[in-house]
């Protein structure tokens, strides 16, 4: 979704290769309708007992019985619709209530300061949650060159994603027409928190 400037790539630590491969599965997902790959994948996620792995179990029973067709359709009723879907996912429109405000210019200029460029066939503004969540992804994986310090990633993170995903990703879950995305709301939900707490943490906030 988007694009490095340059790319090189190092090793990281197994860890956040786990956090980056969940921040670009959710990406994958809100990006565009989940083709049968998506679908597949997602069919065959196995979570444990913990609130994440029970989320994860749910979605994957969903997807066992979805089919690329009513997935679009979902899709299509929650994020583009006649005129416009049941969500708006963009952090402008969260944190203020219009689309292209000043989330979105103070994200172009943070993306330009990492040598983040959107990529030439995306048309959707750079606020959008898959851009985010791609772009955390990528942050975390080396797709934009090293990959980026840990104090950098909560820097980014709680500008563009805390203040607002969270309360998206509960919509998603409880939007009228999700089936299969409310599982994604519900997976969301969750990481969104998990990242949020141990950030926190990492940066020796107070509880």
């Amino acid at each position: 979704m988007e694009q490095a400037v340059a790319e090189t790539a190092k090793p990281i630590a197994e860890e956040d290769r786990l956090r980056g491969d969940l921040y670009d599965f959710l990406a994958a997902l809100l990006a565009r309708p989940a083709d049968q790959a998506l679908l597949t994948q997602s069919a065959g996620l196995t979570g444990d007992d913990s609130e994440m792995g029970q989320a994860i179990q749910a979605l994957a029973r969903v997807a066992k019985q979805s089919s690329p067709e009513m997935v679009e359709r979902e899709f299509n009723a929650l994020f583009i619709g006649v005129g416009r879907g049941e969500l708006l996912p963009y952090a402008s429109f969260y944190l203020t209530g219009f689309l292209n405000e000043k989330p979105l210019a103070q994200l172009r200029k943070d993306m330009a300061a990492q040598s983040i460029a959107r990529a030439p066939n995306v048309f959707e503004p750079e606020d959008n949650i898959a851009s985010l969540l791609d772009i955390m992804g990528g942050m975390i994986a080396g797709r934009f060159g090293d990959p980026v310090p840990l104090d950098r990633q909560i820097t980014f993170f709680n500008r563009h994603i805390a203040p607002w995903a969270g309360h998206f990703f509960a919509d998603l879950e409880g939007a009228k027409n999700a089936v299969f995305y409310a599982g994604v709301g519900a997976i969301g939900q969750i990481f969104i928190e998990i990242e949020r707490e141990a950030f926190r943490l990492s940066a020796g906030e107070p509880a």
